[in-house]
């Protein structure tokens, strides 16, 4: 049986809105939401008020100004909803949770940027069987702008955070789990690279890479080919294709 997930503050709220992250949460997580307000005339008032009925939750119809001003005028399309702050898993469980599955582990290393982290959690979501692993110090946390960004992603990807990646990377090698890293130069190619299974990828950031005391407990050094030498991609980008080679090997294995 799965833990319940620890919370930080469980008496803070965050907003979410968009019609897709909020129909979303609607649907994979309703005991979450706290409060939706919806813009007088929305199109899904009626089916969200159904929905909402089914798990208690208020509903408020509010004039655009208002909904404008609460999501502090950026677009909500006409839609917001107040949920409980971000539940992360404790890292243990999301280590057991991540082998009995399958899944790959995605260690993020001093990762700042939230559109970025927002923009992994996306696609690790729609390419699947991932889970996500923070540092708790120098790295960017799941805030609403990630939340916004992440589209709904966020209710398919446990998340954890830990005090000391490297001690996370070592636990992660006791449960059987090759370590390997995303590097910007000298790996091995990515197109050409045979994973092994199950894996634990380290991203670093854009401007650092990852650090070398990780670096040291790594197995394999993996690099995306660049076209032109000059060019690099972010890190979410770079992870979108780091996952989809990553994935596409596990079907081809499992078929």
């Amino acid at each position: 049986m799965q833990r319940p997930r620890c919370r930080r503050h469980p008496k803070t709220l965050m907003k979410i809105y968009g019609k897709n992250p909020v129909l979303e949460r609607l649907k994979s997580n309703p005991r979450s939401i706290r409060k939706i307000f919806i813009a007088e005339g929305h199109p899904e008032a009626s089916y969200i008020r159904g929905k909402s009925q089914k798990w208690g939750i208020p509903i408020l119809t509010v004039p655009h100004s208002k909904l404008l001003k609460l999501g502090r005028s950026l677009n909500t399309q006409g839609l917001l909803m107040e949920v409980e702050d971000f539940g992360y898993t404790p890292y243990p469980d999301l280590l057991e949770q991540a082998k009995a599955k399958g899944q790959t582990l995605l260690l993020l290393d001093h990762l700042t940027d939230p559109q970025n982290l927002g923009g992994i959690i996306r696609s690790a979501a729609c390419l699947g069987n991932f889970a996500i692993v923070l540092p708790i110090h120098e790295s960017v946390e799941v805030t609403e702008t990630v939340l916004r960004v992440a589209c709904g992603g966020e209710n398919f990807i446990p998340i954890a955070r830990v005090s000391n990646l490297g001690q996370a990377i070592k636990e992660a090698k006791k449960s059987e789990f090759w370590i390997a890293g995303a590097v910007v130069k000298d790996g091995k190619n990515l197109y050409e690279v045979q994973w092994p299974f199950p894996l634990a990828l380290v991203v670093g950031s854009e401007q650092k890479g990852i650090r070398d005391i990780l670096r040291k407990q790594l197995d394999l050094e993996v690099t995306i080919p660049m076209a032109f030498p000059r060019l690099s991609l972010n890190a979410a980008h770079a992870l979108t294709a780091f996952c989809y080679e990553i994935t596409k090997q596990k079907n081809q294995k499992q078929a």
